[in-house]
């Protein structure tokens, strides 16, 4: 083992750490508000509404995330749609993880005792105000943790976003190799970071858990 050069390469293979970072976090961010747009138009009465949330959901786990990336980066430009690397990789990790997620949230909300919505409704509370003020603070603890392995699951799916050219954890590992010839010491380097950064994500995961509980037993 070369640690001299795993020394060396740690400062390039952290600065490419942070874009996966970046890219995984934006995606999440934006990938929540697909899923809650996706429970939402499944509560519609017309069914061609639910009907194509429903569809877009299983066209969407029903495809790989590598081929939904390379269709919208290579397929795009042919129906106007132009995105750079990082843009395409936040947009479909978002599209991507928002149908996984909209099922983790919906799971969350129904395994709610519907008595207390019934409960709430009697006593004059609004549609909203019930999911908001009683069902939304129960789901909350049962979706965190189903959120919070799809987090995980998308920061390693990040590393496919170097098949289009995004200099992240991966991509960079790669052109180190391509350099130096050293694939173990390399690898091992990136390696490490990812772990550091999984655990980063189920300490948080764990500490919204903890939260999230202490709040709904009061």
């Amino acid at each position: 083992m070369d640690f001299n050069l795993m020394i060396e390469v740690t400062p390039l293979l952290l600065k490419a750490a942070w874009v996966t970072i970046d890219i995984s976090a934006r995606a999440m961010f934006f990938g929540f508000f697909v899923a809650c747009g996706l429970v939402y138009l499944q509560t519609f009465r017309f069914a061609p509404i639910r009907w194509f949330a429903r569809g877009y959901i299983s066209v969407v786990r029903g495809t790989p995330y590598f081929v939904q990336l390379l269709l919208v980066f290579y397929g795009g430009p042919s129906l106007g749609i132009r995105l750079d690397p990082i843009t395409c990789g936040v947009v479909v990790g978002a599209f991507n993880i928002g149908a996984y997620m909209s099922e983790a949230i919906r799971g969350s909300i129904e395994s709610v005792d519907s008595g207390q919505t019934e409960a709430a409704r009697s006593l004059g509370f609004g549609k909203v105000q019930t999911m908001v003020s009683i069902v939304l603070p129960q789901a909350a603890a049962l979706m965190i943790r189903s959120v919070g392995v799809l987090a995980i699951v998308l920061v390693k799916n990040s590393s496919l976003v170097s098949i289009i050219s995004v200099v992240e954890l991966t991509y960079q590992a790669q052109r180190l190799i391509g350099s130096t010839y050293k694939p173990l010491e390399i690898f091992a380097v990136s390696a490490l970071m990812y772990i550091v950064i999984v655990y980063a994500v189920m300490g948080i995961i764990e500490l919204a858990y903890r939260r999230a509980t202490r709040y709904t037993t009061q």
